[in-house]
């Protein structure tokens, strides 16, 4: 019965292999049923992320288990008073709970309901956000009463079907059109030296990615971030590539990045491609994009997808994606309601 399931509050760093037990079993039917064909992330690598101390996020865990058996799981974040986002970002509150199909439509997720409102009464949060890709999360998001806000399109390129000749001709006219630009190429960390450099470009472009109705605040990178950013994918062998362009005058003017780990070496995450408003209408998005899909040929010759995600309203990125022969996969919906809202709810 649904009155027996209580949310209980999970401790990564103290939990025992039972609780690690259940919370593996429970992620395996979830990935069964949302990324069957992605790899599934080793048991090492989930708890070693969990178990890390973050400064600048908080992140609570909660399940309901049944049985000895974790019928559903909670998770929320909101940023912590270290990070340099927090005077922008600290009224948002993100929440993500998953209940097993076979337990589904008996009020679970509406369990959830009122630990979410607590926390977001302990941090002082006004907005909380949700994300799903599937029917039955819309389906629960909508009867909640939140907003839709931002809509994000998942594109995958299968690498055997790369026109080869196109991106080393999209490399041959980005030199010829911006001569004097340098372009650069980094396998694993950036030299710490770059990261003030790098961390305030990088905080300006993010921060030109539409976001059209999601209720965010700045983006703000720093070289501290980067730190904490690099030691978390050390620790489970995690590997970054970065291209950039470099003006004459030692500015950056765009810059892609990509991410490979030995536990899905089929899959190549790319992560943020951006370009400065003012050396736009170059093509220079289109030379590091193909210059760093060309590097990823030679890196990792067994690598068979890169996948990446855009804004649905971010058309120049979907028109050059979509041109390299990425081709959608899924659409993921962001929704956002009131702390007000959700209290009515209750």
């Amino acid at each position: 019965m649904v009155a027996e399931l209580v949310p209980a509050r999970v401790d990564p760093v103290t939990a025992g292999r039972e609780l690690w037990k259940r919370y593996h079993d429970f992620r395996r039917v979830r990935h069964t049923e949302l990324r069957p064909e992605d790899p599934l992330e080793p048991d090492e690598v989930v708890e070693a992320q969990m178990k890390k101390p973050n400064p600048f996020d908080v992140t609570h865990y909660f399940e309901m288990t049944r049985g000895g058996q974790m019928v559903s799981w909670l998770d929320g974040q909101t940023v912590a008073p270290a990070n340099p986002e927090y005077e922008t970002n600290k009224h948002l509150f993100w929440a993500d709970a998953y209940v097993r199909p076979e337990h589904r439509r008996q009020g679970i997720g509406a369990l959830w309901l009122p630990v979410v409102a607590r926390l977001m009464d302990e941090h002082g949060c006004t907005v909380v956000g949700m994300h799903s890709d599937q029917d039955s999360g819309h389906g629960f998001i909508k009867w909640l009463g939140a907003e839709s806000k931002l809509t994000e399109i998942e594109s995958r390129l299968k690498l055997s079907e790369v026109d080869w000749a196109m991106l080393e001709r999209w490399a041959a006219e980005g030199r010829q059109r911006s001569p004097q630009t340098k372009l650069e190429i980094y396998d694993g960390p950036l030299p710490e030296a770059m990261w003030p450099e790098f961390a305030a470009q990088r905080s300006t472009l993010l921060n030109t990615i539409p976001f059209e109705g999601l209720d965010i605040g700045n983006i703000v990178v720093t070289p501290e971030r980067i730190r904490e950013h690099y030691e978390r994918a050390a620790l489970v062998g995690e590997v970054g590539h970065d291209v950039m362009t470099r003006e004459p005058d030692g500015v950056i003017s765009g810059m892609t990045d990509v991410s490979w780990a030995s536990y899905r070496r089929t899959l190549i995450y790319q992560q943020f491609t951006g370009v400065l408003p003012s050396a736009r209408g170059r093509g220079i998005g289109k030379w590091i994009k193909a210059a760093m899909v060309l590097h990823i040929r030679e890196l990792y010759p067994d690598a068979e997808w890169i996948v990446t995600d855009n804004a649905h309203s971010n058309g120049p990125m979907l028109k050059i994606n979509r041109t390299m022969g990425f081709k959608p996969s899924r659409t993921g919906i962001d929704y956002q309601m009131s702390r007000d809202q959700l209290g009515a709810r209750l």
